[in-house]
């Protein structure tokens, strides 16, 4: 089986790239079947009301259970306080595996996490880079599991991809997945130095071929079995044990409680010194 466990789908509601305009799986879906691909985790486009969003995906997904996953797309700072409420509904509702979180959009906070922790939910998190927010996450959540697409940056960041390794050998918790990575070498020292359970396939769809970003697996000439873990087996074991009604959990939603985008108070303040 192959489980390609990044496509976007759905239509956003802005216009500035084809990341919020419209996510067509028409071209996907005969280039996956081409492929080889069994099933595909869907995603919204970006959107300004992801409730809305995850319910065009979520129509998906119950009309081909058979075919497709879903992850509830949540904006960590616009759906502040309703985070349960979304995710909830995705599981119910359309029975969604999983929670994805944009930097784009917000730093992720511990609203996420402890929803995420409550369902029993693997968390996508595009950190666009900022990898060092994974130490805090995996030690915070040891028992929230984080994929981190892109091995850790879209854009190419040779830096951050290469950080993100390090995460992915000290913290059991800690995922990625390989859409858009074209640093070959660090893709491969990522499965040589992690090992293969800590890499998951995806393409990126559809704005992504899946038959190219799958021949990136192919090259890697992984074991029989570790290619198995990479293509279906480590996705597959994140999603296991997802609860369909959440564990009772106190989810503090407080303005301190973001993992948030401030200086290093020890750093600003000059009359602090080591």
């Amino acid at each position: 089986m192959i489980i390609d466990c990044h496509c976007h789908a759905g239509t956003g509601d802005g216009l500035t790239g084809p990341w919020d305009t419209r996510a067509s799986l028409r071209k996907y879906l005969s280039r996956a079947a081409q492929a080889g691909i069994d099933r595909t985790v869907l995603l919204a486009a970006f959107h300004s009301d992801y409730r809305q969003a995850n319910r065009e995906v979520g129509r998906m997904v119950v009309s081909d259970p058979d075919r497709f996953y879903g992850f509830a797309f949540v904006h960590a700072e616009r759906d502040r306080g309703r985070v349960q409420s979304l995710v909830h509904e995705a599981i119910q509702q359309f029975g969604f595996v999983g929670i994805k979180v944009h930097r784009h959009d917000a730093r992720i906070t511990r609203e996420v996490c402890q929803v995420a922790r409550s369902f029993h939910l693997p968390v996508l998190y595009d950190v666009v880079g900022d990898v060092s927010v994974i130490e805090l996450l995996a030690t915070e959540y040891p028992d929230v599991d984080f994929i981190i697409p892109h091995l850790g940056s879209f854009a190419d960041d040779w830096r951050a991809q290469l950080a993100l390794i390090d995460h992915l050998v000290r913290h059991p918790n800690v995922y990625a997945d390989t859409a858009g990575v074209r640093r070959f070498d660090l893709l491969e020292q990522a499965v040589q130095r992690a090992g293969a359970r800590k890499i998951l396939f995806g393409s990126d769809g559809p704005w992504l071929h899946p038959d190219v970003e799958l021949a990136k697996i192919r090259a890697l000439q992984l074991t029989p079995v570790d290619e198995r873990l990479v293509l279906a087996g480590n996705f597959l074991r994140l999603i296991r044990q997802v609860r369909r009604n959440p564990l009772q959990i106190s989810v503090s939603v407080r303005r301190g409680t973001v993992l948030a985008d401030v200086r290093d108070p020890w750093y600003a303040d000059p009359s602090v010194c080591c």
